[in-house]
């Protein structure tokens, strides 16, 4: 099947060939010829299966005939970060090149006064995130009774943000007939229940069962004690050829400090969480698809935002609270066909969310052993041993915690790391505590 047999027009078609696309994803397959039908669409897919666009295609040719009306979008898109609703505009900028079609974006973060004279001007396509909607439907600055297409993206993550009421609230403000798409990763009860009340006979697609990970993933859980985590963190991004890498935590001030961390050895890295502007976020994020830096610190508002080519590891830094946030945390990686590495922290207070993520992914995730290493180890009598420590060249007595890096290991194209004075100031712990190499450094009792 190519895209030519779902019904989409020659100017759509151009625009997808040039994209570089030619074979639908099986979720586009399934969903693009429903919705050019008006069928209401439920949608369940995991991520990186190319959800976005099975619904963006069939929008721009639906809405490619009507006219445009001041404060009044013929169309409504919710997105629960600001970032993916900035890929879902990129979508139809690309898609949309050969359409004259007029979009907003409204998110937080940014001023009003752009985003509202779009509104004036009559748009097509209204991209939008719960809050900041409600914030100019409120102000008046905004009418929904022209809406004829509603979609719901990334359900499941909108219930985890409590977004669920404002989403309801908004429902309630659109035209009775109306064709609704809602997509989600899974499929909890609260949104089947969202599902029952504003949809109307939905067609069903599930392209993948809820909450199953990435056959292209090879996934492993490591038990490190909480204060060895930083420097079992470096060691990995040393020894694993990692060449591009996301590392998630749970909490804003962990990423702040975990990035200052890493960037004091030496790493070159960059961070983006929910106290940082839209702008700062923007620019982060082009630095890292640009190669200028290659490890992103990151929490859980990235986790779903984030379509970037090549990254080659993901590093759960805090088993994530919530089960369904691993299955999007990881799906970072292993993208279109890519094979991907994904490594999660598993500390004594963790063993509940562990078992959690494993039940609701059916998937015992494997211990991280020696035999997966990508380094060669060199043994003494009972005990594996990373590469020697790298000495300090600063006239100071210490030694480094961050173990050399091979010269046959160097990503191609990154810059060279220097030796950084270590800022972990967590007296070590005995070693043996994770199920895997255990680096010389492990064991040495010293002020990191």
């Amino acid at each position: 099947m190519n895209f030519a047999d779902l019904g989409l027009s020659p100017e759509l078609l151009t625009a997808i060939e040039e994209a570089g696309y030619t074979e639908p994803t099986p979720i586009q397959a399934q969903a693009i010829p429903a919705v050019l039908m008006m069928k209401d669409v439920l949608g369940i897919a995991q991520t990186g299966t190319g959800k976005t666009a099975s619904f963006v295609l069939p929008m721009i040719d639906i809405l490619a005939s009507g006219r445009r009306r001041a404060l009044m979008p013929r169309s409504l898109i919710l997105e629960p970060t600001r970032e993916l609703a900035a890929q879902v505009a990129e979508n139809f900028e690309k898609y949309g090149a050969n359409h004259d079609l007029k979009m907003a974006l409204l998110i937080g973060g940014v001023q009003m006064g752009d985003q509202i004279a779009a509104l004036n001007d009559g748009v097509d396509v209204l991209i939008a995130t719960p809050g900041r909607l409600m914030d100019l439907f409120e102000r008046g600055k905004i009418l929904l009774t022209g809406c004829e297409l509603l979609v719901i993206d990334e359900a499941d993550r909108m219930l985890d943000m409590g977004f669920i009421p404002d989403i309801e609230f908004i429902c309630s403000k659109l035209p009775p007939q109306l064709q609704t798409m809602l997509f989600s990763a899974t499929m909890p009860p609260p949104i089947e229940k969202l599902s029952r009340t504003f949809m109307n006979d939905p067609k069903r697609i599930e392209v993948s069962r809820a909450a199953s990970t990435n056959e292209n993933i090879t996934a492993f859980k490591i038990e490190v004690p909480e204060k060895k985590k930083r420097e079992t963190l470096r060691w990995l991004l040393e020894n694993d050829h990692v060449e591009t890498a996301i590392v998630f935590s749970n909490r804003k001030t962990t990423v702040r400090e975990l990035n200052e961390s890493l960037k004091r050895h030496g790493f070159s890295s960059g961070e983006i969480h929910g106290d940082i502007d839209q702008a700062s976020r923007v620019k982060e994020l082009n630095r890292f698809k640009s190669g200028e830096i290659n490890i992103l610190v990151a929490s859980d508002v990235a986790a779903r935002g984030l379509d970037i080519k090549g990254v080659s590891h993901v590093f759960n830094y805090d088993t994530p609270w919530h089960p369904d946030d691993y299955v999007h945390r990881i799906g970072r990686t292993g993208r279109a066909g890519a094979k991907g590495r994904a490594f999660t922290f598993v500390t004594k207070a963790d063993a509940e969310a562990i078992d959690n993520i494993e039940k609701l992914t059916k998937t015992k995730i494997s211990d991280f052993g020696k035999s997966d290493v990508r380094v060669e180890l060199t043994e003494t009598p009972g005990e594996p041993k990373s590469p020697p420590r790298k000495q300090r060249d600063d006239n100071r007595d210490e030694e480094s915690a961050a173990p050399k890096r091979s010269a046959e290991r160097k990503p191609a194209g990154k810059p060279r790391k220097s030796a950084k004075k270590s800022d972990d100031r967590d007296t070590p712990d005995a070693p043996g505590d994770w199920n895997g190499p255990v680096p010389s450094f492990l064991g040495v009792s010293t002020t990191d």
